[in-house]
């Protein structure tokens, strides 16, 4: 008896089908360069999947060199930027976000300790840029500037550089010598850094240093006023103030009481501070609700974590000596705070007013044609130049959310612009590759890893004293950390594409060189792109 042979897959009609495989090739897969979310979302325009593959690779130095072609603060960062790129990272749709923070905290402290330093420039351009303000975004043009070979020059009104860096962030959160480590290197680059030398009249002070172009910095180092009615205004104080103070060495007298009007994250750290100074109840009052703060998240947890309350709703009406008074609030309709004539009595030995800061920019106003709005300069969005040519700004001093990572990717962005500006080129338009979301990707190759977690102090041991509160990872920690990167859209070598291939047409370039098609032998089957884990290849029609 025959039986008959039949094949569990149906055969194709090679006369009418297309697709997979036909007679004649109908796509054709390329390899691809897509944009990560995270390099995307950083502010400061860092490449940090590249680096991040480079720490998996146990390459840490040429890792940390990737990282400061962008941000000359890599420790700096990896402890105070809120890190938008883990908000970004298709990671946390999978179990959990690479912790970027970390492993870039890993390569900054290891730049530190081995003694890294930035290569000089192979040129010298003969132009001179004047950096007005030595804090984060003016250093980081004077880097990046003086990467191009220009001479630069920061004039500075502190005693120290770093700005908000080193006088508005509490030093649990950022040592001293990591800012000072930081900056030497910059300084050893080249970089005239002028301290005590506050500037009053920019176009003399360019002329005089005979300056081809100057860059504007300044940090929001002024405190908003709001007026409450005070037997003993001694009892009140700014918190930018009080941070600076503190940052300076001094030891303010608050009491064992106080209250911080603001919901910032400037009145985070300084209710926190104010409980490492001794105050046994530091409390913050806030005008609207949690969902409306506009602290970070983690701020607010690290607050309560460590002592500090807060009263919602609540807007401070007078001070007297026996304490504070608050008037009750409640949201109408369209979410707006509106007094409801009901008051509640506190106490409170000192009050640190957190509601706001403006640019120091007063001394630009006498510059014929600066246009301003409030106290930011108005800027070209995509060059930050000023309307007076030559002159651009950034930072604090412009439209911008006001933190470190923002200012560190201004300098980078108006360096690129004033190196343009002076060699009379045109600005080239930036064109970004598509963004690889999570439903691009091919998950099969990447396990369930939730991440590492830094290890802290205890918040009974935070408080007595300004000892740095988040630790650092091991190398081990740092390499698990990095190689938990799905590398969106970027190859990695994972060899997918070339065990997958049933005709033999991927060809291995070595390591580091990846791979190419070789198209004689590829029957556009679309097999590589399927086990692709990272949407490295893209499958595009036959020409």
């Amino acid at each position: 008896m025959t039986t008959e042979r039949r094949d569990i897959t149906m055969l194709p009609d090679l006369a009418t089908s297309s697709g997979r495989v036909g007679p004649v090739r109908t796509r054709m897969p390329i390899y691809v360069d897509l944009l990560p979310p995270c390099n995307n979302a950083c502010p400061a325009g860092e490449n940090c999947q590249e680096w991040l593959r480079l720490v998996k690779e146990t390459d840490p130095e040429n890792a940390w060199r990737q990282l400061v072609r962008d941000n000359p603060f890599p420790a700096i960062h990896g402890r105070v930027c809120y890190h938008p790129c883990e908000t970004a990272c298709n990671r946390g749709d999978l179990d959990q976000a690479v912790s970027i923070h970390s492993v870039e905290r890993y390569l900054g402290d290891m730049a530190i300790a081995h003694g890294w330093r930035f290569n000089h420039p192979r040129n010298n351009t003969g132009y001179r840029v004047l950096v007005i303000g030595a804090g984060p975004a003016g250093l980081s043009a004077a880097y990046h500037l003086a990467r191009l070979g220009h001479e630069i020059e920061i004039h500075d009104a502190g005693e120290k550089a770093g700005g908000m860096m080193r006088y508005g962030i509490p030093e649990y959160r950022l040592p001293r010598d990591v800012v000072d480590a930081e900056i030497a290197r910059i300084e050893e680059l080249g970089v005239r850094i002028v301290l005590n030398h506050p500037v009053s009249d920019l176009m003399a002070e360019q002329k005089e240093g005979n300056f081809d172009a100057v860059f504007v910095a300044v940090g929001a180092h002024l405190s908003r006023r709001v007026e409450i009615p005070s037997v003993d205004a001694g009892h009140m104080v700014d918190a930018v103030d009080f941070l600076r103070d503190v940052a300076s060495g001094d030891k303010p007298i608050i009491g064992r009481r106080v209250a911080v009007y603001g919901g910032g994250n400037t009145a985070m750290d300084a209710a926190r501070t104010a409980r490492r100074l001794g105050a046994e109840d530091a409390v913050i009052i806030y005008r609207r609700t949690e969902a409306q703060m506009p602290a970070h998240k983690e701020e607010l947890d690290e607050a309560e974590r460590e002592g500090v309350q807060v009263h919602w709703l609540r807007t401070i009406n007078q001070m007297d000596a026996e304490g504070i008074e608050v008037e009750i609030m409640e949201l109408d309709e369209d979410g707006k705070p509106h007094g409801t004539g009901r008051f509640e009595k506190l106490a409170a030995d000192t009050v640190i007013m957190a509601v706001g800061q403006v640019a120091d920019t007063g001394f630009l106003r006498k510059i014929p044609g600066m246009q301003f709005n409030g106290d930011i300069v108005r800027v070209d969005p995509a060059t930050l130049m000023t309307d007076v040519p030559g002159i651009f700004a950034g930072g604090d001093a412009v439209p911008s959310e006001r933190t470190v990572t923002v200012g560190v990717g201004h300098g980078k962005r108006a360096a690129k612009q004033i190196d343009t500006w002076l060699n009379h080129q045109n600005p080239a338009p930036r064109v970004k590759h598509p963004i690889v979301h999570f439903d691009d990707l091919h998950l099969w190759y990447f396990g369930d890893h939730p991440r590492e977690v830094q290890a802290e102090l205890d918040p009974s041991e935070r408080v007595v004293d300004f000892g740095e509160v988040v630790k650092g990872l091991t190398e081990d920690e740092a390499i698990f950390e990095a190689r938990r990167c799905l590398s969106c859209g970027n190859c990695f070598e994972c060899d997918g594409c070339f065990g997958s291939c049933p005709e033999d047409a991927i060809i291995k370039l070595g390591k580091g060189h990846r791979y190419r098609f070789d198209y004689e032998k590829c029957t556009g089957c679309g097999t590589c792109y399927e086990q692709c884990p990272v949407h490295a290849i893209e499958m595009i029609p036959e020409r």
